[in-house]
């Protein structure tokens, strides 16, 4: 049961042999109901001495950082947090307070582009997790609501680990210990529905922890980036320039490249210092054009934290950068695609303005290229709405 939710009811259920000891809460109106099952042998399991507890999220980065408030509650009673991440979310797993160790490992059923499932590709994680990591004693798995936990339970199993936590709305036999059940027909944010994942295995943040995103602190020093941010370095206060980030991992997620540009001429006009960012460096050159820094591939994961963090706003889609703004406290103006719910992946606790048709014909595809000619969700939105919500944002 997630943070503030109250419980209306609970029946215990014990019957004879290894039948599971079930729990179902109801939550109230308006909030996603979820049933934790907890089988006998993980009652008799108790909750002292977590020992080393392996969290995974194997996606991509943003998905990661909204995995935080869950990893934090874990590591109130964990000995040792062993982060389990996919290649794209190593870089913010290694930034998540709370975690110990990163092990990355590339899922064949997660992945938008998959390995094939092979033999060597199945050893080389349970062996890790059996030999380099020393042995995991518990798991808590943290999936989106189109993903199964499930594959990554039974290599655990064959891996040793004992207690297992995820949400599976299928049958999951005897390869989990803690199965959460939500009503996937309610959007919940990323944030809160891990952190849930976290509780039903007997997890919970520590007093005083908000719930929101965060990095590991300090930051590194981005005093070397001054030449390139037009006099903006490391001692920059906060607000001294507006970071506008054009890529995207998926096109359909994708404000046009001239929009961007107009944007940034337009913010630059306004009395704003840009900086652009992103992994594409022909795209950040294009957009920067010569008005604005262009920082394209030239900063880590980490560095791009501390920009960002230096920055005003950020003016970015759905991607990682966008939580990785929500992580360090900068506002948010999010052009974003409803091929996801925005309620589930807006960027979390910070003030943002939602720019984007919601209600687009792509809404709720998931689809990675956009499937409606013309890509009106996001090709309506103009230059002139973007700076205005920057102006609202740093008002």
């Amino acid at each position: 049961m997630s943070r503030g939710r109250q419980e209306r009811s609970s029946r215990d259920r014990t019957t004879r042999g290894s039948a599971p000891v079930t729990t179902v809460s109801s939550a109230p109106a308006g909030t996603a109901d979820t049933t934790a099952v907890r089988t006998a042998s993980s009652a008799r399991g108790g909750t002292a001495g977590r020992g080393r507890v392996l969290v995974a999220r194997l996606d991509d980065a943003g998905d990661v950082l909204l995995a935080g408030p869950a990893v934090r509650a874990v590591r109130t009673r964990a000995r040792e947090v062993v982060f389990l991440a996919g290649p794209n979310g190593r870089a913010a797993a290694e930034l998540l307070p709370g975690v110990d160790r990163v092990i990355v490992w590339h899922a064949p059923w997660i992945d938008h582009t998959p390995p094939p499932v092979t033999a060597a590709g199945v050893e080389e994680l349970v062996g890790g997790l059996v030999n380099g990591a020393g042995g995991i004693d518990e798991a808590v798995l943290l999936t989106s609501f189109h993903q199964s936990a499930l594959p990554l339970a039974l290599l655990l199993r064959l891996a040793g680990v004992k207690r297992i936590t995820a949400i599976s709305n299928d049958y999951p036999g005897s390869l989990l210990d803690v199965r959460h059940v939500v009503d996937e027909s309610v959007d919940v944010p990323e944030a809160e529905r891990m952190l849930a994942v976290a509780e039903a295995a007997g997890f919970a943040l520590p007093e005083g922890d908000d719930g929101k995103l965060a990095v590991q602190r300090p930051l590194p020093d981005i005093g070397k980036f001054t030449g390139h941010c037009v006099g903006v370095g490391g001692v920059a206060d906060k607000g001294a320039y507006v970071v506008v980030h054009p890529g995207t991992s998926a096109p359909a997620r994708t404000w046009p490249a001239d929009r961007h540009r107009q944007t940034v001429r337009e913010l630059a006009d306004d009395g704003h210092q840009v900086v652009v960012t992103g992994t594409e460096r022909n795209l950040t050159a294009y957009v920067a054009g010569d008005v604005a820094a262009d920082l394209g591939g030239m900063t880590t994961f980490a560095e791009l934290a501390a920009v960002i963090e230096r920055a005003g706003v950020l003016v970015a889609g759905n991607t990682g950068p966008a939580h990785l703004a929500a992580a360090v406290g900068t506002p948010v103006v999010s052009l974003f695609a409803p091929v996801v719910p925005a309620v589930r992946w807006a960027p979390y606790g910070v003030p943002a303005v939602l720019l984007g048709d919601q209600q687009a014909p792509c809404r709720g595809s998931r689809a990675r290229v956009c499937p409606v000619p013309g890509h009106p969700c996001l090709s309506q939105v103009t230059s002139e709405q973007v700076v205005k919500a920057v102006r609202e944002l740093t008002q």
